[in-house]
């Protein structure tokens, strides 16, 4: 057997990587595994099957002789979910590896019971299940959100009645499987994407009752973590009333059926008539009342002496009214003669100083045409032309010059 590194001058023989393998695989021994049974078939009483995991996108062959077949105590088929003791078995002569099963044994409840309190302690632990955490549904939703398998009962009945309640309810469907190994990772993603629909206002997650083995997808934790994450409410309408899947603990809404959830989520047209009118009723009946009350009050306060006669009033200070008109006229004309005797005073004053009290006695003011007045006779040479005013008007004038005193 060639042994060293390869190189492309010194490549392996094809027997050689396939010997090399097996020597590796051999070394593995025996191993537990765990997933769901895909394929189941006989042939000459050996079974030829695959195992998928329960979680991810991995498959293995595997082969049961027929003498480790008989040894079985319980029947397998595909679906089930079962745990297998075995050996990687790699075939050299066709470079094929398959897993040679040597036990096989179904899941058992009590086995499924046990991880499924290990992780509702988890959760819980985490707060998820907490009351405080449950956020109110809207009172009348627009859009509901439904995560159900396509043109299932589920489905009708939760669409059925939702519009039986209220007409006008408008669905946005996301469609997933319900139950098997699709089922968790296509209600997680069904309730995320209805999350960040901004038209949804609630989400239900809906199924008809099944085994308790069918509804494990919704206790899954990636199943739980959505509906945990999502900022819209989510009402949990799985199976029937004793079916109580992990996502029940986490939803805002507990439903015992999807026809429960359709009830609870949308109310009844007719009962929302009905308070409506018995509203309008109580508030026609208060406001009668009030008014009514009113009319009684206006009556007693019109029926008192001051409202029923309300003329004597004006009458008492009618008096009074006549006396304070007269005071005040008299201490007008008083006001008006004292202005009088006061302006006519004033009056004599100013005519004493006025200039044309002067002038009245004869005097006269020279000016020139277009000066001030003339106080020297140096100011007006010959032919000046003056103006001169008089008590009675002006007169225009010629200068001569200044007098000598002969003149």
């Amino acid at each position: 057997m060639a042994e060293g590194p390869t190189t492309r001058e010194r490549p392996w023989p094809v027997s050689v990587l396939s010997a090399k393998l097996k020597e590796y695989l051999d070394r593995l021994g025996t191993v537990w595994i765990e997933g769901e049974i895909t394929q189941w078939g006989v042939s000459a009483g050996n079974v030829y099957g695959k195992l998928k995991d329960l979680e991810t996108d991995a498959t293995v062959s595997f082969t049961i002789w027929s003498s480790t077949r008989a040894k079985l105590t319980e029947q397998f088929k595909a679906g089930d979910h079962a745990v297998a003791l075995v050996k990687p078995n790699w075939w050299v002569k066709g470079g094929s590896l398959t897993m040679q099963v040597f036990d096989l044994r179904h899941v058992g409840l009590g086995d499924l019971l046990e991880r499924l309190e290990r992780l509702r302690a988890q959760l819980a632990a985490e707060g998820l299940f907490a009351a405080d955490r449950k956020r109110p549904l809207p009172f009348l939703p627009r859009v509901i959100g439904l995560v159900t398998a396509r043109d299932s009962d589920a489905e009708k009945d939760v669409v059925r009645n939702a519009r039986l309640r209220w007409p006008a309810v408008e669905f946005r469907m996301a469609y997933a499987a319900v139950q098997g190994d699709r089922c968790a990772p296509e209600v997680a993603g069904a309730i995320r994407r209805l999350d960040v629909d901004p038209e949804v206002d609630v989400i239900i997650v809906a199924r008809g009752g099944g085994d308790f083995q069918n509804l494990l997808g919704f206790s899954d934790e990636r199943v739980v973590r959505a509906a945990a994450a999502a900022s819209t409410p989510v009402v949990s309408a799985i199976g029937h009333e004793a079916d109580r899947p992990l996502l029940d603990e986490v939803a805002d809404l507990r439903a015992s059926t999807p026809t429960d959830a359709a009830k609870r989520v949308v109310p009844d047209v007719a009962e929302e008539l009905i308070r409506v009118e018995q509203a309008r009723a109580r508030l026609r009946m208060r406001v009668t009342t009030l008014v009514n009350h009113e009319i009684d009050r206006l009556g007693h306060l019109r029926s008192r002496p001051a409202l029923a006669d309300p003329g004597w009033m004006i009458d008492r200070r009618a008096e009074e009214v006549t006396r304070w008109v007269a005071r005040g006229s008299e201490l007008a004309e008083r006001a008006i003669e004292r202005a009088a005797v006061r302006t006519a005073e004033l009056r004599s004053q100013l005519r004493a100083l006025s200039p044309l009290a002067t002038l009245q006695r004869g005097y006269a003011i020279v000016q020139r045409e277009h000066d001030g007045v003339l106080t020297d006779p140096g100011q007006a040479p010959e032919g000046t032309a003056l103006r001169i005013t008089l008590a009675e008007g002006r007169l225009a004038a010629t200068s001569r010059g200044a007098l000598g005193d002969a003149e």
